[in-house]
């Protein structure tokens, strides 16, 4: 009976064992596509690293979802660098589309220095997705 046993036991170890995730392998693609949740957005992600430190959280921006990434952008509240400057110190990533960019006429030039342009926003969500084991978000 314990050698029947001892295979079913190794098979359901190995089938919960990529339930065992540390915090360190959560990775997250927030995705914006539209500047109005960018606030609450990056609330959010605070959020996220204040109940998983070592989370690996990417935001990925495209459309109007740039907007608050862009030198000098404000809305009602201010600025957003300080927001920013705050969660890149905390290690997240932010990515802005090439697409947008070139079809609003911007060069790289125009977004905040913490932030890293991409070929294509959503195609950088898919593959961190895909290829990169990033669990999605939108808020």
């Amino acid at each position: 009976m314990k050698r029947a046993f001892a295979p079913l036991l190794a098979a359901l170890m190995l089938a919960t064992a990529p339930m065992a995730v540390s915090a360190a392998d959560e990775k997250v693609v927030y995705h914006i596509n539209d500047s109005a949740v960018a606030r609450a957005a990056m609330n959010n992600v605070n959020n996220h690293l204040n109940a998983s430190p070592d989370a690996k959280i990417v935001v990925v921006t495209h459309g109007k979802g740039i907007d608050f990434l862009l030198n000098d952008a404000k809305d009602d509240k201010g600025d957003y660098m300080g927001q920013i400057a705050g969660l890149s110190a905390k290690g997240v990533k932010f990515n802005v589309c090439a697409n947008t960019l070139k079809a609003r006429k911007l060069d790289n030039n125009a977004v905040v220095q913490e932030a890293t342009v991409v070929p294509s926003g959503v195609a950088e969500v898919a593959k961190l997705q895909a290829k990169e084991g990033y669990v999605y978000m939108k808020p």
